[in-house]
């Protein structure tokens, strides 16, 4: 599986070289609340692109581990967080693969490795996020307290305007959607606002991307950690297990909202390696690339 994801990559990479990668992270976002919610400035953005509502988190359906996978192509029983309270000097499962610091390789390191000149941001609300990611591979680092997250979307403008002639990728997270979701409960009222409120935001940073002239040569994708249900999540119920993933830039199929492809938190990493153009991928990663959504 490892060498033919590996040469389908050295194939394809030749013609898919991005500028810019925005990823839009918004924590706790299921499948049934993105059904319920309105976020138009998200249907605009991803108009031209791909979207799944059938992507599955990977268990256990909690953030740490979910998130990690998207960022490192791998699983928990591959990089080894099954929970939040994860360190890297307090972790009972070793990970099958670590860098010189110990942490399992994320899409992070790959890009600069492959990539010297490439830039790296990750802008984030919910503190214990950051803890997997060896931050050497990233030139800025911004975190936003009390689920706030406005200034970190304003901070993400300002480093792709700062960066604009070099590749770039840039997390930009918030936690709030799935706070809403504990604290109200999944499918409450405030729980669907907390949605509409974020795709207020995108649609601001959007524009001024427009205006800055930055918009054409970015891609976007839209991805989450797990779904949830009751106050809560952790569980196997499709409540949970079930999420969106959206993608769109100069390279992706216009397929619309699809379920013609298998979508895993895992993959992403795959997804961010082959439109970067990176060919060297860690051994650990067992990311599925799922071609059908490139021209």
């Amino acid at each position: 599986m490892k060498t033919l994801l590996s040469t389908l990559l050295l194939l394809l990479a030749s013609t898919t070289f991005a500028q810019r990668v925005v990823i839009i992270g918004l924590d706790g976002l299921s499948s049934e609340g993105f059904r319920a919610a309105k976020h138009p400035n998200i249907d605009a953005l991803f108009a031209k692109g791909t979207i799944t509502l059938s992507n599955r988190p990977v268990m256990p359906s909690v953030t740490l581990p979910n998130w990690t996978s998207h960022l490192t192509g791998q699983g928990p029983e591959e990089h080894g967080i099954t929970a939040n309270n994860w360190t890297l000097a307090n972790h009972p499962l070793k990970a099958i693969e670590v860098d010189q610091d110990g942490y399992s390789p994320s899409i992070f390191k790959v890009l600069k490795d492959q990539k010297r000149n490439a830039k790296a941001a990750f802008y984030y609300n919910w503190a214990e996020l950051i803890n997997p990611i060896n931050q050497k591979y990233i030139d800025e680092v911004s975190f936003e307290k009390g689920d706030r997250y406005q200034d970190n979307y304003a901070k993400a403008l300002a480093f792709i305007e700062q960066n604009k002639n070099q590749p770039s990728l840039v997390f930009l997270y918030s936690v709030h959607t799935d706070h809403a979701g504990h604290n109200h409960k999944w499918m409450s009222p405030e729980y669907i606002s907390s949605i509409e409120e974020a795709d207020n935001a995108i649609g601001g940073l959007v524009d001024k991307l427009k205006q800055a002239k930055l918009f054409d040569d970015t891609y976007f994708l839209l991805i989450t950690d797990h779904g949830g249900i009751g106050s809560g999540h952790g569980g196997v119920s499709m409540a949970e297990m079930q999420t969106p993933w959206a993608i769109t830039g100069q390279k992706i199929r216009n397929l619309g909202l699809t379920d013609s492809f298998i979508s895993r938190n895992k993959n992403t990493a795959a997804v961010l390696a082959y439109i970067f153009g990176l060919r060297e991928l860690p051994k650990s990663w067992t990311a599925i690339l799922p071609k059908q959504i490139f021209k």
